[in-house]
């Protein structure tokens, strides 16, 4: 995928068809999606699972996820699992059964195996006290080899984290930070329960960089109530001033029967459909007119970022945390509702501290459900996370790798993805499959029609220069809701 600014046309053509556009989308972090998931896999599966993953060998490099579940307040849009407390008995608990999964899955590696990626998210991660990270820090260098030169990153509220506390993080070895920003605006904040001065923002960016982390990223979000075009464009615009290496601009999506949090948010003074779309391309064209490389769906990295650099070299990837650098390891998941991806298999931890913790005092590991990858999965899995990386499908070595005749097993695939071809959205040749400029705006689409549980669910759409999508249900950054929103 040639990491060129979408042109002014393309925005036009994007904004022009996602007016017509009504099918929801997956963000497809894993593939089969999240939803997919097998309550029958259990414990014993999961063993096996690390089994299989210690086969690979003591120098096999891991990416691990830890959740940390604890906020001290309800931000009104959030849909991830939390738990809103200001007891850290509650989390002081919560660290010690994290120290045990751990020991756990080790010891069924038997290697105290090197890291080369790991990411704590939440809730809210630097909830925890000093003292707490410490422990969980230790915990970890106990069981594993976390890299020095490895990608260790952090989500934090710039509301909670003085100066002390990001030399804490520094010295703990963490050399990248995700900061929660989702608009600046004091009219938006106070609707969504999360005030937040720049000036608490500008104080973490800078601290930042004065440690010398390698990258910091920001996340915001679109469609949230009261924004219009001009008022996020006053966001963005002081987002770019401070600079940060990756910025995420996700989609609020309003779930209210889903997440009990948003039925607080005016319904009334959400931005329309249109008004929401105009924000996006505002956003697209502000950011990419200041240099940003728009790596894709939500993403966004200055030039000189790993991102950016993983994508011109046709190497990157996708995991639980969106696109990556190195996603092709084997992700282990701690803590509540975490998910890993192990030797081909899905597992996803408990939702509830009860589950969770009921489950490590009996000595098993705390599993709630999974799914086990078959050849088409497998196959499948590759299609789409080249589609949607690198904006590239090489047809003849899909084919090589996988003993098939790409246009006999996809033939129906191939019938779908043509109309979206009409529309602008991909190239078709004999030997590969084009994401185009456009395309790259609505990536998850032309990814969809490779998506066998999709199309089994709902049948194959009509394959008519008419269809049109919409990615359109949600999720919020953290959560476990299967799909996100581009309009």
């Amino acid at each position: 995928m040639a990491n060129t600014a979408p042109q002014r046309h393309d925005l036009a053509d994007f904004r022009a068809l996602a007016e017509r556009i009504d099918i929801n989308g997956p963000r497809y972090t894993s593939y089969p999606t999240a939803d997919r998931f097998d309550s029958g896999f259990d414990h014993a599966a999961y063993l096996g699972a690390l089994d299989d993953c210690r086969a690979a060998g003591a120098d096999a490099p891991l990416s691990l996820y830890l959740h940390i579940p604890f906020c001290e307040n309800i931000c009104y849009y959030c849909g991830c699992n939390k738990i809103i407390t200001r007891d850290h008995g509650r989390s002081a608990r919560y660290v010690r059964y994290l120290a045990r999964e751990m020991a756990l899955v080790a010891a069924r590696l038997g290697e105290r195996r090197p890291v080369l990626q790991s990411h704590w998210g939440g809730g809210t991660p630097t909830f925890l006290d000093a003292g707490e990270m410490r422990a969980v820090m230790a915990a970890l260098h106990r069981q594993f080899d976390l890299r020095p030169d490895g990608e260790h990153s952090i989500e934090i509220d710039p509301r909670r984290v003085d100066d002390d506390r990001m030399t804490l993080l520094a010295e703990l070895g963490f050399n990248r930070v995700s900061l929660g920003v989702q608009d600046f605006d004091p009219q938006v904040q106070a609707a969504i329960h999360r005030v937040q001065p720049v000036q608490d923002t500008q104080r973490v960016v800078d601290a930042a960089r004065r440690l010398g982390f390698a990258s910091i990223g920001m996340d915001l979000i679109y469609g949230l109530p009261h924004q219009t075009t001009a008022r996020f464009a006053a966001t963005i615009d002081r987002v770019i001033d401070m600079r940060p290496d990756r910025l995420s601009v996700y989609s609020y999506a309003h779930l209210p029967h889903v997440f009990k949090p948003q039925r607080r948010i005016d319904e009334a003074a959400l931005p329309s459909a249109g008004e929401k779309l105009d924000i996006l391309v505002s956003a697209i064209e502000r950011l990419s007119a200041a240099g940003y490389v728009y790596i894709g769906m939500d993403h966004f990295a200055l030039p000189d970022d790993a991102l950016a650099q993983a994508q011109r070299q046709g190497k990157l990837q996708r995991n639980f945390q969106g696109y990556a650098t190195h996603a092709g390891y084997d992700q282990l998941g701690f803590g509540v509702s975490a998910i890993g991806a192990v030797a081909g298999r899905y597992i996803q931890n408990a939702r509830t501290l009860d589950e969770y913790y009921g489950a490590i005092d009996a000595g098993r590991l705390p599993v709630l459900r999974g799914h086990v990858s078959d050849a088409d999965d497998q196959l499948r899995r590759e299609i789409i996370g080249a589609l949607m990386c690198n904006g590239t499908l090489d047809i003849a070595s899909i084919e090589s790798r996988h003993g098939i005749d790409f246009s006999s097993r996809f033939a129906e695939e191939l019938t779908e993805l043509r109309a979206l071809a009409q529309q602008g959205l991909a190239r078709i040749g004999d030997d590969r499959i084009d994401v185009t400029a456009l395309g790259r705006l609505l990536v998850r689409r032309v990814a969809m029609p490779f998506d066998r549980y999709l199309r089994h669910e709902r049948g194959v759409p009509p394959a008519s220069a008419q269809t049109v999508v919409r990615i359109n249900a949600g999720t919020i950054p953290g959560s476990t809701a299967r799909y996100s929103r581009v309009v």
